[in-house]
């Protein structure tokens, strides 16, 4: 499978690298300590630079059996957007973004904020599990 705008001959990995270095600032800092967060929770993370285009340099992601989240930057915030985030149990309400939506929930992160580390790294192996146990539900089929 081809990734899209992957330079030949460099990993996901190094791109992502890459592409948080550039960001040169707090919010390169603060996706990296997410980053590094995501890898302790599940060291068999694989991660990507999706939906790359000549005018986007792509998005880091994060998957284990589909995707666990996304981190994007903004001028004011990193948001982390799990996928399935609707579905996750979060009582130490690190959710604070996109929580009308049916199914994804996002933590916004603004300069000099911390994220309680061992709530994220519950939220991750949360949705590993979501995503593990069964990706799509089986349909309610009659029975004949």
């Amino acid at each position: 499978m081809k990734k899209s705008g992957a330079s030949q001959g460099r990993s996901a990995s190094e791109l992502m690298s890459k592409r948080i270095a550039e960001l040169g600032d707090w919010r390169g800092e603060t996706l990296s300590r997410m980053r590094k967060l995501i890898k302790e929770a599940d060291p068999d993370v694989v991660e990507e630079l999706k939906w790359v285009k000549p005018t986007n340099p792509g998005t880091p992601t994060w998957s284990h059996d589909g995707i666990i989240c996304t981190g994007e930057t903004y001028k004011s915030i990193v948001k982390l957007t799990f996928a399935k985030g609707a579905s996750l149990k979060d009582p130490a309400r690190l959710f604070n973004s996109s929580l009308d939506g049916n199914v994804r929930r996002a933590i916004d992160i603004h300069e000099g904020e911390e994220v309680d580390e061992s709530a994220f790294k519950a939220l991750v192996r949360q949705a590993i599990a979501l995503n593990s146990s069964g990706k799509s539900k089986p349909s309610k089929k009659a029975k004949s």
